[in-house]
């Protein structure tokens, strides 16, 4: 890890990182404010992970990912998630062809670079689960025959926080699939009013293609080396272990608190997340404060609050506050 040389890598990722700024240009021309959406949906496609989004209707969720495909100029297909989908319209099917007396692939709307999941908590559990093979390993098996997804492969689905008729929790293990879980909230007054001149005049800005999908590609491979040193990994493990043991990090309040810790998926997003705001910031190396940046959006759905918690109307992001102010800072 010694030989590693800062001031190459440094110069490095300064040049492969100059597309982020013209691709937050870009996708800033239809999207009013909403900044923290922007970064991390650029930290989500640079670190090869997915994102969930949490929030009100007409907050731009949409819009932001059809923007940021048509900025990189790759496939996007939207799935509207309801209670009679079926998988088969997620993933695809095989369908019987008569003239060829042979039986036919046609893919789904999952075989795109970027698939909005739309409401994805409206439809039941098998439905969700339709998803859990693409977003891990990057696939889909149809009859017999697995087929690759193309590269890059995003997954970005959206959830209403405030309507509970007709949806269905999502199950752990779909959840825990999401690198970041971003809650999205309001414009700001000035932000608000923007956007309603950018309405009444009719003329929308169009998004056009900025980078092209090797260079994401190949931007990702950038940020795997971005320099992370082993006193960060530890800091990481840290953290992680302080949502399942908090007793062992003077965190007692807690132990009532969290029904389970956050997975092993938890230290792996925390380390490629850091990497990849480290890029955007153009550093060749990790600081303490990317791990802290990006935290709250990789822990707040790993961490299983106890009904005590929820009586006390404790939220996930509180127990992260506490957990990055008492683990010790390398």
């Amino acid at each position: 890890m010694e030989s590693v040389n800062i001031k190459e890598l440094n110069d490095r990722i300064q040049q492969e990182s100059a597309f982020v700024d013209i691709l937050s240009m870009e996708m800033g021309k239809v999207i009013i404010g909403q900044k923290h959406l922007v970064e991390n949906l650029q930290i989500a496609l640079l670190a090869n992970g997915h994102i969930l989004l949490e929030g009100m209707p007409g907050l731009a969720k949409t819009l932001a990912i059809s923007s940021l495909s048509k900025a990189i100029g790759g496939k996007f297909s939207r799935i509207q998630f309801t209670p009679d989908l079926l998988p088969a319209d997620v993933t695809g099917t095989l369908i019987y062809s008569q003239k060829k007396e042979a039986f036919e692939v046609h893919q789904g709307p999952v075989f795109a670079n970027f698939v909005l999941a739309d409401e994805i908590n409206r439809a039941p559990a098998k439905v969700q689960s339709a998803l859990l093979e693409a977003m891990q390993e990057r696939q889909v098996t149809l009859g017999d025959k697995t087929y690759p997804l193309p590269e890059p492969f995003l997954v970005m689905a959206t959830q209403n926080p405030v309507e509970q008729e007709g949806t269905y929790p999502l199950p752990e293990a779909q959840v825990d699939r999401f690198m970041l879980k971003v809650v999205v909230d309001y414009p700001k007054k000035e932000e608000e009013r923007l956007i309603i001149r950018m309405n009444n005049t009719g003329e929308f800005p169009k998004v056009c293609p900025v980078v092209k999908p090797e260079d994401i590609i190949r931007a990702r491979n950038v940020v795997r080396e971005v320099y992370m040193d082993e006193k960060i990994e530890r800091y990481i493990v840290d953290i992680v272990y302080a949502t399942r043991t908090p007793e062992d990090y003077n965190l007692e309040g807690l132990r009532n608190l969290i029904g389970y810790g956050a997975s092993p998926r938890a230290s792996i997003a925390l380390s490629a997340a850091a990497k990849a705001y480290a890029f955007i910031k153009r550093r060749g190396y990790v600081i303490p404060e990317d791990v802290r940046a990006v935290c709250p959006e990789v822990l707040r759905h790993r961490i299983g609050l106890t009904y005590e918690a929820e009586a006390e109307n404790v939220r996930s992001e509180e127990i992260i506050e506490q957990v990055i102010n008492a683990v010790i800072v390398p």
